[in-house]
């Protein structure tokens, strides 16, 4: 699989949607896979990767978070904390399959502040950003097919 610039682009863009930086990946996965070039299957595996690799970036700033849980800049404040810390004390590892979604940074966050095991943390959350790509690129692919 060369790496051509357009899946170097879409890996920077994943992983830095999953870190506390405000990013969408998912306007250029469309805009990649609408232009064709590239195989899906290899935007799915690059999107993933990177996405996975922006939520161990963040889930190493929950783990070094008391040191900078009072910085303004910190991207969660203390109640999402206290709520996050609930969440995942009440639904447990499962919980990381939703990482994908609206709020899944903190997850993410909130299991690196908990110390959770890194092995079991990187499969469920691979496994839910992989779901997340491939139900995009499926969507888009019906959307392309009715445009035809």
């Amino acid at each position: 699989m060369a790496l051509s610039a357009s899946l170097i682009g879409l890996f920077v863009s994943a992983m830095l949607a999953a870190t506390p930086i405000p990013m969408q990946s998912e306007i250029l996965f469309v805009a990649l896979q609408t232009a064709g070039g590239v195989a899906v299957w290899q935007m799915i595996l690059v999107a993933s990767i990177g996405n996975t690799l922006g939520a161990l970036i963040t889930y190493a700033l929950g783990r070094g978070m008391n040191h900078w849980k009072d910085r303004k800049w910190f991207p969660a404040s203390g109640k999402q904390l206290e709520r996050g810390h609930r969440w995942l004390d009440r639904w447990g590892a499962p919980l990381l399959l939703l990482s994908w979604a609206p709020g899944g940074d903190l997850i993410c966050l909130v299991a690196g502040v908990l110390r959770m095991n890194l092995w079991l943390f990187l499969s469920l959350v691979f496994i839910a950003k992989t779901g997340r790509y491939a139900a995009l690129a499926w969507i888009t692919a019906q959307a392309l097919a009715l445009a035809q």
